[in-house]
């Protein structure tokens, strides 16, 4: 997909042909081959709305008006930030892509958009063609999975930022919703019940201090087991992002849905403030749910305070939407014939400041 810069190459909006005079460079080849592999995989994500090939300046996606009359574009940005190290030890490159395209579908999902299409970013000291088409790869599969078009992106080398081994990822995604759609809190309402949906693990948060706790003071490896997680160190926190673009849809659809909070980087403390109106607060009950034993080993590793532990990690919930009380019976049902787990863990109360409360 990209660009390769010391000397830039192009591709997808990316790829230029290379000069025939003088010969490619070293970069070149490694960026040719990469942008090889990489065409095909693009390809397979487009549909009728992809008006653009591969290897143009940028890449075109024409908007459907009829489908989404008076839209709202819907951008996003993330990266997969202290995951990746850990994910690029294991060899686990297209798992990680996917986390990354999860992670901004659920940010455009919670406004009611649906993902249009989306662009990566994929940097380095010296490029890998096997570890950009593993990478690739991963995108292509999650994007096929969220319905979206992976139209374009930049591929860079460039080994005075980069250390020789690692790489950097990150992705941009846009959405579409009508404007009459759009859900940006202002509809939740004191009383509203927040209605949980699980997550696989930490997701894509908490990696800096989960790594320090795990692998500097316990000493663990990735690969050894331990009692406590009854799983390996490494698949423990590797587990994948979710997407929850289905459930939302189907709450959405049934109309029994106010809100939705993606649960990230600041847990349930800093993202669920996010979304509330002024004047009303969100009362957790901690005993409503147990999260997963990865969080509590964490907790008794670093003897982490729980006002910490909420404010750093997702604590086994991902997503949490705001359903009027009225409606949750419903909200179940149609979450269960899915065979998505929910879990009712408060409401929302009213209160001066926009804050989260634990009892």
């Amino acid at each position: 997909m990209q660009k390769s810069s010391n000397e830039k190459v192009s591709r997808d909006p990316r790829e230029r042909a290379l000069d025939d005079n003088p010969p490619p460079s070293p970069a070149h080849a490694r960026a040719a081959k990469a942008n090889e592999k990489i065409k095909g995989l693009a390809r397979r994500t487009f549909n009728k709305n992809v008006l653009s090939e591969i290897g143009g300046f940028a890449g075109f996606f024409a908007l459907d008006t009829v489908r989404y009359p008076d839209p709202v574009l819907i951008a996003t940005a993330d990266a997969i930030g202290n995951k990746l190290p850990l994910a690029a030890q294991l060899g686990l490159h297209a798992s990680v892509a996917a986390d990354l395209v999860n992670h901004c579908v659920n940010d455009i999902a919670v406004q009611g958009a649906t993902p249009l299409y989306f662009l990566d970013y994929f940097g380095a000291a010296q490029l890998d063609p096997e570890i950009v088409e593993q990478t690739i790869s991963g995108l292509v599969d999650a994007c096929k999975a969220n319905s979206c078009a992976l139209l374009g992106g930049e591929t860079s080398e460039m080994p005075s930022l980069y250390r020789e081994s690692g790489y950097d990822l990150a992705g941009f995604m846009t959405g579409v919703v009508s404007r009459s759609r759009l859900l940006t809190g202002s509809a939740i309402q004191d009383g509203d019940v927040l209605l949980a949906m699980p997550s696989n693990g930490l997701h894509t948060s908490g990696y800096r201090i989960a790594q320090e706790l795990f692998f500097e003071r316990a000493r663990y490896t990735p690969s050894q087991y331990v009692n406590e997680l009854s799983d390996k160190v490494g698949a423990a926190l590797m587990r994948p992002h979710r997407s929850y673009l289905s459930p939302i849809r189907k709450l959405i659809q049934a109309e029994v849905v106010h809100a939705f909070a993606h649960i990230t980087t600041g847990g349930i403390t800093q993202n669920l403030p996010r979304v509330l109106p002024k004047g009303l607060a969100a009362q957790i009950d901690l005993s409503a749910w147990e999260p997963p034993p990865l969080f509590a080993h964490l907790q008794k590793i670093g003897d982490i305070e729980r006002e910490e532990m909420f404010s750093t990690f997702n604590m086994g919930i991902g997503m949490i939407a705001f359903v009027p009380a009225d409606l949750v019976k419903k909200a179940r049902q149609t979450l269960t014939r899915m065979n998505e787990r929910s879990m009712v863990i408060g409401r929302v109360v009213r209160r001066v400041q926009r804050k989260v409360i634990y009892s």
